[in-house]
């Protein structure tokens, strides 16, 4: 840790402190009011939001490697939280919401430590971004739908969302107009506000107009609710209860798998030019940590958000010592600001959540991956629609089920294809493709992409076999130098394959071999049987020993059209 400390506080150069302090109280105006929010949408008290946030803020930079990153909550994380909350008071009606969450967010920092220690920080990499643009579209359609108690004032009787949608009609006729009202003036002032004056903090401003609002015009005698007390000071210490633990272990692993996945995409995403790659393993620790530190805090489990790392960047943050004033400012909130927090409506909470939820909901995204690849658009809708139906937590593990199953589906499905010359550009392509490209009758040069295993040999032997049985040839070319490396179960199936070819009176030939794929098949029966006359150097070598051949015919021409 020391030495972590040591690396960016020993390269602080005094001109950046005006920047790191702009961008500290910047952010800070941002994660202040999100911060209560997202304690909100897990049903704590508003002041968990601001103990995480303050609890994470002064950890992190001990331990992270990311210059801008900024580590809080998120509301992916609050709503894992909150699902998780809900469904084990259901088990166990008399445990204590906060206790809950202290002992998911130690559970939760312990295992990323524990995952740093194994290494596994290439764990990042198993959601691929189109499952999580489902995801975090799925979990803002579910906070949406939590919030409309707050924004209507009414009480719904189901827990789901489903359920919920359903009594949407009965609620609407149900309404409480002046909590209806502040919510619509809320969503309102926090759309438009960042269009008028870009650099003031739409939420910041929110809360401040609707505390004032509050106060003036007695909005709590006319049946608006507020958020109610809140403690002035630091945080006090809160043991976590470890009795819980045995029952919320599977929810401590979503969480970590949600809290790293968006901690490291965030700090990938705005990592600057000149800033040392992100370290997934050393996010691991820094993040872990901070779930701890803020587990004792009373608060929540701890992660990198992408918005609030946006405005740090976009406030010019020069290092990590914008996070520390950033836990100064949360810090004069606890301990002047409480009383004026206490007369915040729950209305205008629940507008700033529905706002800051629908911009998890990204029509320009799931386009994007609709413009590219049509089959990844189907995963993003089933996370989205395993979030909405299953659960939030469940939804995670579709993601990464999604996510490895696709991963498996395309390692043991690699793409096989004919080739064909293109004599004027001296080109090897798929052939069908583009007019003039030649093939030649008797040969059928063959490429594959991806190392062949034991899973995938049998697939890319039945594609082969499909292109000889339509070409017929006498010579069969495989193109090697896609194919990194060849399992020994699929080098025994290619030995095989070629005894039974060379029996019908078909030869074949491999060309472009790496150097340690040429070794290991050199050392094989099959290198034996080949021999040098049968290997060559790339695809070119052997078309040429091809046409040296006398059996080889002229060659035909695909024609235009």
């Amino acid at each position: 840790m020391n030495l972590r400390v040591a690396r960016w506080l020993r390269g602080y150069r005094r001109d950046w402190w005006r920047a790191d302090f702009v961008a500290g109280l910047t952010t800070a105006a941002v994660v202040i009011p999100k911060a209560m929010a997202y304690a909100a949408i897990a049903g704590l008290p508003v002041e968990a939001g601001l103990y995480t946030a303050l609890a994470a803020m002064l950890v992190y930079p001990l331990l992270g490697s990311s210059r801008p990153l900024s580590v809080t909550t998120t509301s992916a994380i609050a709503m894992l939280t909150a699902a998780e909350v809900v469904a084990f008071s259901a088990r166990r009606p008399d445990a204590d919401p906060a206790a809950i969450a202290a002992t998911l967010a130690l559970m939760t920092g312990v295992v990323l430590v524990a995952a740093r220690l194994l290494r596994l920080g290439f764990l990042a990499n198993f959601i691929s971004k189109p499952v999580l643009v489902g995801f975090e579209a799925g979990v803002g359609v579910v906070i949406v739908i939590g919030q409309l108690k707050s924004v209507l004032g009414v009480h719904f009787e189901s827990p789901s969302p489903l359920g919920v949608l359903m009594e949407v009609p009965f609620a609407v006729t149900h309404a409480h107009g002046a909590t209806v009202l502040v919510a619509a003036v809320g969503a309102l002032v926090l759309l438009a506000l960042p269009r008028a004056f870009p650099r003031l903090s739409a939420p910041l401003a929110w809360v401040a107009l609707s505390i004032a609002a509050a106060a003036v015009l007695g909005l709590e005698n006319l049946g608006v609710r507020s958020v109610g007390a809140v403690p002035t000071g630091l945080p006090a210490l809160t043991l976590p209860d470890l009795a819980l633990a045995e029952m919320l272990w599977p929810a401590a692993l979503g969480i970590a798998l949600m809290s790293f996945t968006e901690s490291v995409a965030s700090a990938r995403t705005f990592c600057g030019r000149n800033d040392p790659p992100v370290d997934a393993n050393r996010e691991l620790l820094a993040v872990g940590a901070a779930s701890v530190a803020s587990s004792f805090a009373g608060g929540l489990p701890a992660g990198g958000g992408a918005s609030q790392t946006a405005v740090a960047e976009q406030a010019g943050v020069r290092s990590q010592m914008a996070q520390w004033v950033g836990a100064a400012a949360v810090l004069v909130t606890l301990l002047f600001l409480a009383p004026a927090i206490a007369l915040l409506p729950q209305a205008a909470l629940g507008a700033l959540i529905v706002v800051a939820s629908l911009s998890m909901i990204k029509p320009q995204e799931f386009r994007a991956i609709a413009r590219v690849r049509r089959d990844e658009l189907a995963w993003a809708i089933a996370t989205l629609a395993g979030v909405v139906l299953v659960g939030t937590l469940e939804g995670i593990l579709i993601a990464v089920a999604i996510s490895v199953l696709t991963l498996l589906y395309q390692a043991n499905h690699p793409p096989v294809y004919a080739v064909a010359w293109n004599r004027a550009k001296d080109v090897f392509r798929r052939a069908g493709e583009h007019a003039g490209d030649e093939t030649f009758a008797g040969l059928l040069m063959l490429r594959t992409e991806g190392r062949l295993t034991f899973a995938n040999a049998a697939n890319v032997a039945d594609k082969m076999r499909a292109l000889m049985e339509a070409a017929q040839p006498r010579v069969i070319v495989l193109e090697c130098s896609a194919i990194p490396d060849i399992e020994y179960t699929a080098l025994v199936m290619l030995t095989e394959a070629e005894e039974n070819l060379r029996a019908r009176g078909v030869s074949l030939w491999l060309a472009g071999i790496n150097p340690d794929l040429l070794k290991l098949i050199e050392r094989s029966p099959l290198g034996a049987v080949l021999g040098h006359a049968r290997m060559f150097f790339g695809l070119r070598q052997a078309l040429q020993a091809w046409l040296q051949d006398a059996r080889g015919p002229q060659p035909r021409t695909r024609e235009a059209g």
